[in-house]
This record gives structure tokens, C-alpha cells and sequence, in this order.
């Protein structure tokens, strides 16, 4: 029997070791309600949040061994991520300190198991001190910013706790030892909110204070619990509840992580509104990926109270945007969305069709407030969406629902599919004008404008729309944008570059830039594939293998671009790629025909599993070495600026689902398949794909079956 269904430990990430400002970026845990980041040394953690308070990227419970701080020993720590926990080790002085962190399941509490070992041979002493911070608040708006809300709290020492509040005393923080011990306040004045924290420090509360007498080669131990609420009372109530037994809280939060992910595997699961298919398979790496994908889908689920939406999925954690949703990383995992949880799918595409898509690249999962800039993918993620959503789950009544001012759903549609026609300009292209580099990429300074997937994208829309729009029995709506589709692909391909396997971006003055990047090559390739000339097919996966594929992962844009030189942010530039690419790569790959080198590619993108969730970027070998075999995350720190994790690793179920099984699922519930499994296991299948009202397996030789009751 192969393994389907895995467990926390089944997702272990390889154990770190490091020194504390190694470029390692620091992991994050969360239980949904609320997320935090476990930081370098043995105890710190950074931005515990529980929305709707946040502290920003305040640290507390740094660790100090016998008056001194840990970090000035600069002995190498060694973390091991699961997504239960972080396990922090260290030997410092003959005292060995592990430390076991965790999210309390159904709690706004995080805790540390300290354990302090002997190592001497004889009896002694240890002053283990925690100095605690906060800077709780609870903003009345979204946080409209990358980095959270904080504030000047002011601090309280009560009962051997710390407790640290808001001035409008509507957020709170209480930090406490569970063994006897002494809680201190600094004594320091708060500095003025006019004080950049980030260049002068990062405040100080107080701290926790406890000395343990160890005998030669015992151990003891001590619990640490941060609880966090919007008043002291249900705070207090929290933190008791939780320190009152954390070794408990520990064995919790495994069992809590085995059932949740089990849950996302299990038709009628009590958790989600949808589930996963299984992947049976004989193929290890093939199984890793899925399996990694699949944890980054359920990781960003949050469901805290006050979710206007009852329950969202963020975007990034554990350091930037905490409760926005981004519509263009969702969209990269719709397929996953409409499988695991279509009932948040649809209240989520409600909220963004009842906005202005066009002046915003995301929403608050506390105010329902649009977040940031036009994102000038918005058209094409929403076409995605919909289209998923209503072709999975067979609720066609979805398009005839009425959406505030936006009419209905399917009008939607049509006007997404069209939009590009506002956005052409004077230049006589014929294409859509996408607008400059914080619309599009961000780091590439020379992708603005006409660029090609986008305007390829423009292609698929109106054939998609025009699908749905036949079924519907609107003829004459759907011949329209089938004839406009093809009218518009020369123009796309007026863009490529002979020779070269790339594409250029048309200018406003007329001129054309070549840019080498992926995001050209993944979306052409999976949205137009079949217009282009075998040619031009084979020069694009040329291009694709001589420039951007690497062992392990791949360069988001070719170092040959004179670009490179413009930005080192990893998630587009040379120097790594944002965790989508590779899948989505994968996908053109396959369409473009060469399966072949995507599944010759595999094995060493699996090894890239192996740190937990996917970061928003990993770093090429050429730029950073690579952590046990897998391509290394970037860490959060200037310049780079890339989270640990982020939500778009849906892509990589749509990896295994549309490209190596080649399901194709048509508006009206259709299925047919056929891809490239059978080159990694003849014998792969996919059981319980949910259609409709139908449940499929899908097998390796393209065979569609209904699966056993």
C-alpha cells in the first residue's frame, strides 16, 4: 500500500543549523486563528498575531543564560519545523536547551517548552531569563501596510506575569513562566511612536526570570505561554487555561495537525467544505510535492473572530500582510480552492466581484476593505476563479446571481474577458496596456506595458467565457469572443523574439524591450500553446532549459536579461523564483511538448520540500547554497524581502491534477485526462477527484472511472 494521506511528522521539515543572522529565513507556525514567527535563538519569537490585534514585527522572549544573552555566545542553534511545532536546540556552557514552540490549538496563545539539561558533572545552577515585549493594538482599519499595526503598550507585573496592553486597553498581551518565578519591569520608558523601533531597538517590557538547580545529566524543564486578546480579562482567562499544562498543549497541537490534514484528504470531513483528491502512487517525489502542496494550501486558512467572511485563507505569513487576501496568489491555487473548500471559494469571489477589482490587489479578512494597488493580472484571476469554481462544483446558478452593483456573475465574466480593450493605447499594437512595475512584477523594471502573458491571458478569457457562455445557450455571445480570440492572437505573437524562445514588452513610444522571464513562458505556454508554430514551441522550452531551469528549482527571470542587474528580490528576479513558476512552468512544459523535461525535473524539485511550506521565493544555488538538497528560502530582511510562506502552492496540485494526469474538466462537468503520469508510475491514481455531484479516480493511462462508494 502507498502512502496517501500524511501526517505532521510525514511533513517534517530537515533540521537547520545556524547562527543567528544567517541568511535562514525564521519559520512561522499558526492554528488559523492567529500566526507567529519563531525566531533565531532558543525562545524568541517575532510578530505574534491574533487578528484583530497585531503587534507588528515586535519580538519578545529573548533568551538570556546566566545574565547574558544567548545570541552574544554565537553558538549554532539548530531548528527542526513541523507543522506543529519548532523544536530550537543549542549547548551553551555544558547546559544543552531544547525548546519545543508551538500555536495552542483553538487558542490566541502561543507556547515554549524549555527544557535544560546538565551536561556537567557536577550539580549547578542556571538563571534562564525571558525579556518580554509587546506592542498590541487593535486598528480600527485594515492594515493597509506589509507590516502589521503596533503601538506603545504599557506594561504591568501581576501574579509572576507580565501583562502589556493597548492605551485604549482593547488589546492586550499577558506573558508568564509556569514554574515559580519572578516578573520584572524594565523600568525603561517606552520610546515615542515617532521613533523608528527598527533601527532603535525593540522595546522592553520587562522580564521573566527563573533559577534551576540540575543535577550532572539531568534535566528540567519550564513552560512559557503568550496569550493574546482584546480585553484582560479574556487574556487572563486564556493564558490560565493554556499554562496550566503545556506539555500538554504540546501533544495537542500534533494530534490537532494530524486530524487537519487528514481532513483535507477525506470526503464529508467535518473542516472543510470540500476535500483533496489522493494521490496513490509509487512515485516519492511525485508524492512530496503533492503532499507539500497541500500543506501550503491549509496553511493559510484563518478563521479568527470577526473574519468578515467567517473564514479566509491569507497570503503570506508569518511576517508580512497578515489578513489580506491577494487575488492573484488565490487565483494560483483556484483549482485547489474549488476542490478543498468551495464554500469559502464562493463568499470570496462575492466580496472581490462586489469591489472595484480594477483599483486593488487584494482584501482585508477584517473590514472587507479593498488593500494596495491594481494588480494588472485581476482580469485574468478572476476569469480563473470563476471558471474553476463553477466547472468543479457544477453550481452553474453561481453565474445568474445578482453581486451588488456588478450585475451577475456570468456579466462579470464578460466584462473581465473585455476589459483589455480599455487598456489599449495609441500605439497600434492592438494590445492591451498593462501599466508600469508595481502593476505587474515589481522587481523587473523592464516588464511594464504590452506585455505578453497578459494579453495571451486576454485569449484564453474570452475562449473560456465563450465555453461557459455556450453552454448557456448564448450563441451568438460565444461565436463573438471565439472570433476575437483569434483575431487577437497575432498581435501576442508580433511580441516574440525568433530565435530566442522569449518574448518582448511593447513600449508606449512604440519600441519594443525583449524581457527573458518566466512569467511569459508559463503563461503563454499554458493558455496558447496550441497557436503557436512547433517552432516556436521548441524554442521556447530551448529557452526555458538553457536559461531558467535549474536542478533543484529555476531563475525566475534568464541572468542573460540585461534586467538582472536592476533588483536581488528573488520571488522574479535571477537569483530564485516565487514558489507558483516552477509549477506553472511545469505546466507549459507539457503543453508546449516537452513532459519529458518536467518529469525529469521532479526528483530535484522535490528535494526543495524540505523546509517547510513553500517561501514566496527560494534562491537558485548560483545565488545562495542550498539548505539539505533543496533550493534555500529567502529570508525577510532587506534587501530581499520574501516571506517564509506563501499561499500559492495550490499551483502544484493543479501541477498534478491538469498537468501530469492532464484532467480537463469542462463547464458543463465533462472530464476527460490524459497526461504524462505513466512516465513516473503506470499505476498512479487519483482517487476521489470531486466533480459536481460526482466523485472520479482518475488513473496514470487516462481512464476516468467513478469511484467506489
Amino acid at each position: 500500500m502507498n502512502p496517501t494521506i500524511p501526517t505532521a511528522a510525514d511533513l517534517a521539515a530537515d533540521p537547520i543549523t545556524h547562527h543567528d543572522d544567517d541568511l535562514v529565513a525564521p519559520p512561522g507556525l499558526t492554528n488559523f486563528l492567529g500566526t507567529v514567527r519563531v525566531d533565531h535563538d532558543l525562545t524568541a519569537l517575532t510578530a505574534v498575531q491574533f487578528p484583530p490585534v497585531s503587534q507588528g514585527l515586535t519580538q519578545t522572549a529573548a533568551l538570556f543564560v546566566d545574565g547574558r544573552l544567548f545570541t552574544s555566545f554565537g553558538v549554532p542553534v539548530t531548528h527542526a519545523w513541523r507543522p506543529d511545532r519548532v523544536v530550537r536546540s543549542a549547548v551553551v556552557d555544558d547546559w544543552g536547551i531544547t525548546t519545543t514552540t508551538v500555536c495552542a490549538p483553538r487558542r490566541t496563545a502561543v507556547v515554549i517548552d524549555v527544557v535544560v539539561e546538565n551536561r556537567s558533572s557536577r550539580e549547578r545552577t542556571v538563571r534562564i531569563a525571558l525579556s518580554v515585549a509587546a506592542r498590541v493594538t487593535r486598528s480600527a482599519h485594515a492594515w493597509g501596510d506589509a507590516e502589521s499595526p503596533s503601538a506603545r503598550d504599557t506594561a504591568i507585573a501581576a501574579d509572576g506575569r507580565i501583562l502589556l496592553h493597548s492605551a485604549d486597553e482593547r488589546a492586550w498581551s499577558v506573558q508568564g513562566l509556569d514554574v515559580p518565578s519572578a516578573a520584572r519591569l524594565s523600568g525603561v520608558v517606552a520610546a515615542t511612536e515617532d521613533f523608528d523601533l527598527g533601527i532603535g531597538g525593540n522595546g522592553r517590557g520587562g522580564e521573566l526570570v527563573v533559577e534551576l538547580s540540575i543535577a550532572p545529566g539531568a534535566s528540567r524543564r519550564v513552560g512559557y505561554t503568550h496569550a493574546i486578546a482584546t480585553d484582560r480579562a479574556t487574556a487572563e482567562a486564556t493564558y490560565d487555561a493554556v499554562s496550566a499544562d503545556v506539555p500538554a498543549v504540546v501533544a495537542d497541537a500534533e494530534r490537532y495537525w494530524d486530524a487537519q490534514l487528514e481532513a483535507a484528504f477525506t470526503p464529508g470531513n467535518g473542516e472543510y467544505s470540500g476535500h483533496l483528491p489522493v494521490l496513490d502512487t509509487t512515485s516519492a517525489p511525485l508524492r512530496r510535492l503533492y503532499w507539500w502542496a497541500a500543506l501550503g494550501l491549509i496553511w493559510f486558512r484563518r478563521e479568527f473572530e470577526g473574519n468578515v467572511l467567517g473564514r479566509t485563507f491569507d497570503t503570506l505569513m508569518p511576517n508580512y500582510w497578515g489578513s489580506t487576501t491577494f487575488i492573484w496568489d488565490y487565483s494560483l491555487s483556484s483549482t485547489s480552492h474549488a476542490l478543498l473548500d468551495p464554500a469559502e471559494m464562493r463568499r470570496q469571489l462575492t466580496q472581490w466581484i462586489r469591489l472595484d477589482i480594477h483599483s486593488h490587489f487584494g482584501t482585508s479578512s477584517l473590514t472587507g476593505e479593498p488593500v494596495g494597488r491594481w494588480y494588472s493580472v485581476n482580469d485574468y484571476a478572476m476569469t480563473r476563479l470563476v471558471h474553476d469554481y463553477v466547472r468543479f462544483t457544477g453550481d452553474t446558478g453561481f453565474l445568474d446571481e445578482e453581486i451588488g452593483d456588478a450585475g451577475t456573475v456570468m456579466a462579470s465574466l464578460l466584462t473581465w474577458s473585455r476589459a483589455w480593450h480599455d487598456l489599449r493605447t495609441g500605439s497600434g499594437s492592438g494590445l492591451a496596456d498593462y501599466g508600469e512595475i508595481d502593476n505587474l512584477l515589481e522587481c523587473v523594471s523592464s516588464y511594464t506595458h504590452e506585455v505578453a502573458s497578459l494579453n495571451a491571458a486576454n485569449v484564453w478569457n474570452m475562449r473560456t467565457v465563450a465555453a461557459i457562455a455556450r453552454i448557456r445557450g448564448e450563441t451568438e455571445i460565444a461565436d463573438g469572443l471565439e472570433a476575437e480570440a483569434d483575431a487577437l492572437i497575432p498581435a501576442v505573437l508580433s511580441l516574440y523574439q525568433d530565435g530566442a524562445g522569449c518574448f518582448a514588452a511593447g513600449q508606449p513610444d512604440g519600441s519594443r524591450l525583449p524581457v527573458r522571464h518566466c512569467y511569459d513562458f508559463s503563461v503563454v505556454g499554458t493558455t496558447i500553446a496550441g497557436d503557436l508554430p512547433p517552432i516556436m514551441r521548441a524554442e521556447m522550452t530551448d529557452f526555458f532549459r538553457r536559461e531558467l531551469q535549474t536542478e533543484n528549482w529555476m531563475r525566475a527571470l534568464s541572468p542573460w536579461d540585461p534586467d538582472a542587474s536592476f533588483s536581488v528580490r528573488p520571488d522574479h528576479q535571477w537569483n530564485g523564483a516565487y514558489p507558483a513558476w516552477p509549477a506553472d512552468a511545469g505546466r507549459a512544459l507539457i503543453a508546449l511538448g516537452a513532459a519529458d523535461t518536467l518529469v525529469a525535473w521532479l526528483e530535484g524539485l522535490s528535494r526543495t520540500a524540505n523546509q517547510g511550506p513553500m517561501g514566496q521565493a527560494h534562491f537558485v544555488e548560483e545565488a545562495q547554497p542550498g539548505i539539505g538538497g533543496g533550493a534555500r528560502k529567502a529570508p525577510p530582511q532587506l534587501p530581499y524581502i520574501t516571506d517564509w510562506a506563501c499561499s500559492s502552492s495550490g499551483a502544484w496540485i493543479e501541477l498534478v491534477l491538469d498537468g501530469v494526469f492532464g484532467l480537463r474538466v469542462a463547464p458543463d462537468g465533462a472530464v476527460t485526462a490524459g497526461g504524462c503520469a505513466a512516465l513516473l508510475d503506470p499505476d498512479a491514481v487519483l482517487r476521489g477527484v470531486r466533480i459536481g455531484t460526482r466523485t472520479v479516480d482518475v488513473h496514470a493511462d487516462g481512464r476516468v472511472e467513478d469511484s467506489p462508494a
